[in-house]
Parts: C-alpha cells; structure tokens; sequence
C-alpha cells in the first residue's frame, strides 16, 4: 500500500509506538533484600512502606485475625479440584496459636510494664522515708504545732498518700511480726496477747508491700 506523505515522519511515528508499548510491557522489579547493597544496613519494610504513604498494616493481633476470620474451608468440589482440606484446617490452627501466644506476650509486657511502675514508686517512697522521721521528730518536739512549715509537712503526707503510702504507727494492737518490729518487751498486766504498747519509730507500707516495720515496744503476758 503507498504511503502519502513523508516516510521519514512514518518511520519515527512507529518508533514512538514500539518504545510506548516496550515501557508498558517492562516487568516491575521489587527489591526485598533486608540488606541495602550499597549501605550496608539493615532494611525495615515496615517504615519504608510507612514513608511511601502506604496504609498502616496495624499490628500482629490484627494481622493475625484478619488472616484467619479470611481463610475458609474449601467445599467438597474445591478438594476435588485440588485443593486441601486439611492443609486449610491446619492453616487455621497454626492462626490461632499465633494468636494465643501473640495475647498472651501483650499481657506479660503490661504485667512486667505495672511492676516496673510498682517498683519506681516505691523506690521513691523508700527515698522519703527518712524525711518523714524528721517531719515525725519535729511534730514531735511542737515544732510542727503552726505555722508555715506545719502546712508544708501536712502536704507532703497527703502527696504521698495518694501513692498507697500508708502509716504503721497503732498501739494496743496485737504484735503482728509481718509489720512489726519487736525492740522491747514488758509484762503487762491486763494483756492475754502479745500488744504493741509503744511505736518507738513508725513503719510503713505501700498495697501489701511492707516498705518498713514498726519499731515498738511489746506488752505480753504476765
């Protein structure tokens, strides 16, 4: 068939197609090396996806579930075709192990998480514990009866209040080992039981924790 007009101007239109459809037809590569090559450092898929704008995955749990509630067993004519029964049963058994110790790993990080903040707590309540003796000593001699330094003390007990610090300091109860310290022992004469007559030094306890014992003197039996 003849051509009209320039070959020249054919010839370069062709070009341009064949070139389009080489570039449509180009394999796209994806690099899933966990090493860059030229750096040499380790690769977080993760952030990299999160840089590109690609939506967030969400977390293990998620992932897990998502998975799972998405896998179902194939009917009778899929396992005619091939397709595995069992193979997706066990799919889904390995998905709800994962899942189980998935929970169970979140429940030991916000155990081990409470104790650590248990445990700065009372690190900082064993600290001010010995300004609270000098607060005690003070109220003691009437130093704290008034005045400005009275309503420093008093807020100082009441912030530690707050924090579960509590004041082992009762008399004419029973001598209970576990909070208190025996220094001194009488004869009493209208006690059957060991009775904590006198607080030499007051104890405290922070919950169930003992942070100190009780100084006392004891009146047991005569």
């Amino acid at each position: 068939m003849p051509h009209h007009g320039n070959e020249e101007e054919h010839g370069a239109a062709g070009d341009r197609r064949d070139e389009s459809r080489d570039e449509n037809q180009k394999p796209v590569i994806h690099d899933n090396r966990k090493v860059d090559p030229k750096t040499g450092q380790a690769r977080h898929p993760d952030q990299e996806r999160a840089a590109a704008g690609e939506p967030d995955a969400g977390d293990a749990l998620s992932q897990a579930e998502d998975i799972l509630n998405s896998v179902d067993v194939p009917a009778a004519e899929s396992v005619a075709q091939g397709a595995g029964a069992g193979e997706a049963e066990e799919l889904k058994n390995d998905l709800r192990r994962l899942q189980a110790e998935y929970v169970n790993y979140r429940k030991r990080v916000e155990r081990d998480r409470a104790v650590a903040g248990e445990m700065a707590v009372i690190g900082v309540l064993n600290a001010l514990l010995p300004v609270l003796d000098d607060v005690d000593a003070a109220r003691q001699h009437g130093d704290l009866a008034d005045g400005p330094f009275a309503a420093i003390a008093a807020k100082l007990e009441n912030a530690l209040k707050t924090y579960g610090l509590v004041r082992i300091d009762e008399t004419g109860v029973e001598f209970d080992p576990t909070i208190h310290e025996a220094l001194i022992q009488q004869p009493g004469p209208d006690v059957e039981t060991d009775t904590v007559s006198q607080v030499l030094r007051s104890g405290y306890k922070s919950g169930e924790r003992v942070l100190r014992a009780a100084q006392v003197i004891v009146a047991v039996p005569a």
